[in-house]
């Protein structure tokens, strides 16, 4: 994920605000004890002790965007030093893409699942999936009347552009039928 630039801080309900260390960005890929540390721009960065260490992190396989820094006694990162290779390299995560071979999408929905079942509240549901198969899934859907499949990328990040989700839609679900003319009746009526 790219860092776009802004001029002003602000503060938001809807964001989480973390220290942004000096250092060098990397995406930190640890599978079947080792690790491989690669920048943006897709180049494997070479440190070879922080790269052991990671892969002694007890999981089958994971993807962690992070910062490898420097810090020093204060707890600040100093650049020089880790530009220099004079001090041992941390590696800074902030993000997880992939664990255990399960992506986030996955891990996140059965998060849910679990917080809902956990919940006394009985007007709450969790939505069911299945990977990898919709044509079996939207033709049940279509012979059940129901209204559609969306569908959602495993490894898409969750952002509201309008581009990761897709609903597929069925053509003739019972409830569609005249709801262009309902719409448009209150749309008139409420302007009154």
């Amino acid at each position: 994920m790219r860092v776009r630039l802004v001029k002003e801080p602000f503060n938001g309900p809807d964001y989480i605000f973390e220290l942004k260390h000096d250092g060098f960005r990397v995406l930190a890929y640890i599978e079947r004890g080792e690790c491989k540390l690669v920048s943006r721009h897709l180049k494997h960065l070479q440190f070879k002790a922080l790269e052991e260490a990671l892969a002694t992190h007890p999981v089958q396989n994971t993807i962690i965007d992070s910062e490898i820094i420097c810090i020093d006694v204060n707890g600040v990162s100093q650049f020089n030093e880790l530009l220099s290779r004079k001090a041992e390299p941390v590696l800074h995560a902030f993000d997880l893409l992939w664990l255990n071979g399960d992506d986030l999408l996955i891990l996140r929905k059965d998060r849910l699942a679990a917080l809902i079942r956990l919940s006394d509240c009985n007007r709450i549901m969790s939505a069911q999936h299945v990977e990898g198969e919709s044509k079996r899934l939207f033709a049940e859907i279509c012979r059940c009347d129901l209204e559609g499949v969306v569908a959602k990328r495993k490894m898409g990040i969750y952002k509201d552009d309008g581009s990761a989700w897709l609903k597929i839609k069925n053509r003739k679900y019972s409830q569609a039928e005249g709801r262009h003319e309902l719409l448009t009746r209150r749309r008139a009526q409420s302007k009154l």
